[in-house]
């Protein structure tokens, strides 16, 4: 078995969901493994990873949508406001999704279905610059 481990940095622009997918697999690809398991760990309380349709963008709108209702700026339910009324709902949205994926690796590529792309979903509005690590095992 081997082991490799990148970090994939991301300038997010504010809100929305941001296609990591061509990233994660150029470099899986790169590593020339027949079979194993890729994760992907990101290291932030207010961004998220998630595994959706990269087909129609209408799904993002449609997710950023969602989340807007479920989660919404400024409820006044929340306390921790220390960066702004996004601060909490940040938290929140990512504790709703994940912070960590794991997809196989399968005859030497990375196993996501026909329409399935890897997305770093930002939750806060300002710009952030977000890490997300990567790691795969296999031969």
């Amino acid at each position: 078995m081997q082991q490799f481990t990148q970090i994939i940095c991301l300038k997010a622009q504010g809100r929305k969901l941001y296609d990591i997918t061509p990233q994660v697999i150029q470099w899986a690809n790169a590593l020339g493994l027949q079979t194993g398991l890729l994760t992907l760990y990101i290291q932030h309380t207010s961004a998220s990873l998630l595994i959706n349709e990269n087909y129609d963008s209408d799904v993002l709108v449609d997710m950023e949508a969602f989340f807007n209702r479920l989660v919404p700026d400024g409820d006044s339910l929340f306390i921790h406001t220390v960066e702004g009324t996004d601060d909490m709902p940040a938290h929140v949205r990512s504790a709703l999704t994940q912070t960590s994926l794991s997809i196989p690796i399968m005859q030497g590529k990375v196993a996501l279905g026909q329409w399935q792309g890897i997305f770093l979903f930002e939750h806060r509005h300002a710009a952030m610059t977000r890490r997300v690590l990567v790691h795969a095992l296999g031969e």
